[in-house]
Formats: C-alpha cells, sequence, structure tokens
C-alpha cells in the first residue's frame, strides 16, 4: 500500500487539489474578510477590538486540531511502523506551529485593549506556549537526527507526551482563574456567540483550513520527493 505514494498517480491528484484550492482561495478569503472586518458588528464592549478574534480563534483551534492529529497519528505509527504516517505528521507539524504562533501573538494584541497588558503568564497563554514549545521539539527532531528510524521513535515520544498538554490547554480557563475568557462556542450547550459574529468567524475558519490543505499538500508533495531522491541513492 505504501507504494502507492511513491506512484506518479499521487503527484498528479495534489496537483489537482491545490489547482482547485488556488482556484477558489482568494474569492473565499476576500469574502471572509468583508464579513469579518466590514459587515460584522463592533462588540459592545471591546468594539472593533473584537475582529482580532477572527484570526485569533481559528488559529487556536488548527493549533490544537493539528496537534492532536500529528498524536494520534504518531501513537499509531509507534505501534504498527507505517512510514506514511510520518510524512503525513511531519507535513503537518510546521502548519500547527504557524498558527499557534499566530493565536499566541494574536491573543497578545487582543490582550492589550481587552485586559490591559500584552502578556501574562496564566494558564491559557502558559500552555499555548507550551504546546509551542512540542511543536518546535517534534520538527527539530526530524532536523537533527540522521537516523531516520531513531527520528520517528523520539518524535513520536514527543507527540505522544505532548498530547497531555491539550487538554490543559482546552480546559485552561475552567481549571484556574485566568485572565482569557470563557469558550463562547459550545458543541454541547448553548453558544454566547451571536450569529453576526458566529458566520465571519466559521467562514474565516473555513478559508485557513483550505489554506492549511494547501500549504500540507505541497509540504507532503516535497517529503514524498525526498524519500524518493533517498531511495534513487541507495540503488
Amino acid at each position: 500500500m505504501f507504494n502507492f505514494f511513491y506512484n506518479s498517480n499521487i503527484f498528479i491528484w495534489i496537483e489537482k487539489l491545490i489547482n482547485f484550492i488556488n482556484s477558489i482561495f482568494f474569492v473565499l478569503l476576500l469574502v471572509a474578510l468583508s464579513f469579518a472586518l466590514i459587515f460584522s458588528p463592533p462588540d459592545y464592549l471591546q468594539g472593533d477590538s473584537v475582529r482580532i478574534m477572527y484570526v485569533h480563534v481559528p488559529a487556536a483551534w488548527i493549533g490544537l486540531a493539528s496537534f492532536t492529529v500529528i498524536a494520534f497519528l504518531s501513537i499509531i505509527n509507534f505501534i504498527f511502523k507505517i512510514k506514511n504516517l510520518t510524512l503525513i505528521a511531519k507535513s503537518i507539524a510546521p502548519i500547527g506551529l504557524l498558527f499557534t504562533c499566530i493565536a499566541i501573538v494574536t491573543g497578545s494584541i487582543w490582550g492589550q485593549p481587552t485586559w490591559g497588558t500584552f502578556w501574562a503568564w496564566d494558564a491559557r497563554i502558559t500552555s499555548m506556549v507550551i504546546l509551542a514549545i512540542f511543536y518546535l521539539l517534534f520538527i527539530l527532531t526530524h532536523k537533527y537526527f540522521l537516523e531516520e528510524s531513531k527520528a520517528n521513535n523520539v518524535s513520536s515520544l514527543i507527540a505522544i507526551v505532548g498530547l497531555i498538554n491539550i487538554p490543559i490547554v482546552k480546559y485552561s480557563v475552567e481549571w484556574w482563574a485566568t485572565l482569557h475568557q470563557p469558550a463562547s462556542i459550545k458543541i454541547s450547550g448553548t453558544s454566547s456567540i451571536h450569529s453576526s459574529m458566529l458566520m465571519p468567524l466559521l467562514l474565516m475558519f473555513f478559508v485557513l483550513i483550505l489554506y492549511c490543505a494547501l500549504i500540507f499538500l505541497m509540504k507532503y508533495k516535497t517529503e514524498i520527493i525526498r524519500i524518493k531522491k533517498k531511495n534513487l541513492k541507495r540503488i
């Protein structure tokens, strides 16, 4: 099955997906930004600074979700040694790190007018910084361990240990007294965010997911090419 991912057909499918996403991405981005920056109302307390939410919240979601996926792929790979899962995890990691950093930076910018400070070492901010550190460790493991099997094992352990931090990030505002407000959107229960703000938020999330898919496909393609070149050198 793994040989399929070295087949030239996979490159054809990747290129088709990249072209499709490119064809709709900028139009959807323009629509999402229009709703986020123009059509959505200012908050009655935070004013226009609330618009940072339309980047900050989706970035945080993506950062958390990406590491969760990496951790579960690492668990499966650690047990069954499926090489393609390593390629997928390696391709997701830079995206997760990017959006985790975006969430931290935008949260700090949002914090100044909201809390009166750019930075406070509360539970949510601290746990997000720890998440970024786990991402860095995962990525650097593959950069500096020359032996591939060792790099895969160490990075898998890092991801599995880092998974413990995900619920800490998620529930930090409920477990400890923090400056960060509780979640406004709840899967189970009543969300406190108004629909006029929810729709732009979901639109921005969808656009950023498309961007993630685009970056993932390009990175994944690069990883496959790297493996193919490495195997050809052995022949």
